[in-house]
């Protein structure tokens, strides 16, 4: 039997009924996922014959490549029509999918776009919190934050809001290298009050 067959047999065998019907997904399977591979990846490349991490590592870049014209195709496809791109869209606010394709450099939408997204999926919970965020410069995918105010009953609300931000942020795009956060200058209090000499 020829080795992509016991390979596909193998993964086969790992395939249960949820293929065919989709359940629900937990929270950070990407990431999960995604370590997964790059701890089997830093394997394949830890082995000993060269000749085996070769032929390994170019099965993984074939594969990928494979997945990414599928992808495309299917791209090419759905905006084809306005209910195909309509579903298209739709798919994409699947932080799943939304990071398959940026794996494949195939996501319609550039980093500033999904950053200013992420910024507007968390506002109503800052200024819930007597906050806000704007996006002071994005370059290299360095991601500069200005963060204003904070809940003032709260010692530790600039670090959650901080945080929350920068959640809100990893999740729209995945591919931000860091994000640095400051916080905006107080402005002084304003006072109607005249000094008397």
């Amino acid at each position: 039997m020829a080795a992509s067959a016991v390979v596909i047999e193998s993964i086969g065998e790992n395939q249960s009924a949820s293929a065919v019907s989709p359940q629900p997904r937990k929270p950070n399977e990407f990431k999960v996922q995604t370590d997964r591979v790059e701890k089997l990846a830093a394997r394949l490349e830890q082995a000993n014959d060269p000749e085996t991490r070769a032929t390994a590592l170019e099965l993984v870049q074939s594969v990928i490549e494979l997945h990414g014209a599928a992808l495309q195709a299917l791209i090419d496809r759905c905006i084809a029509t306005e209910e195909g791109e309509r579903l298209l869209n739709e798919a994409l606010q699947d932080d799943l999918v939304s990071s398959m394709f940026l794996l494949h450099n195939l996501h319609p939408d550039d980093l500033e776009t999904r950053v200013l997204r992420g910024i507007e999926s968390v506002r109503p919970y800052l200024q819930e919190h007597g906050g806000d965020c704007e996006l002071a410069g994005l370059d290299n995918g360095i991601v500069r934050l200005r963060l204003h105010g904070n809940c003032g009953s709260c010692p530790s609300s600039s670090l959650t809001l901080k945080n929350a931000v920068e959640e809100a942020l990893f999740q729209a795009a995945p591919d931000i290298k860091e994000i640095i956060a400051e916080n905006a200058a107080a402005k002084p209090a304003t006072s109607n009050l005249v000094m008397i000499q």
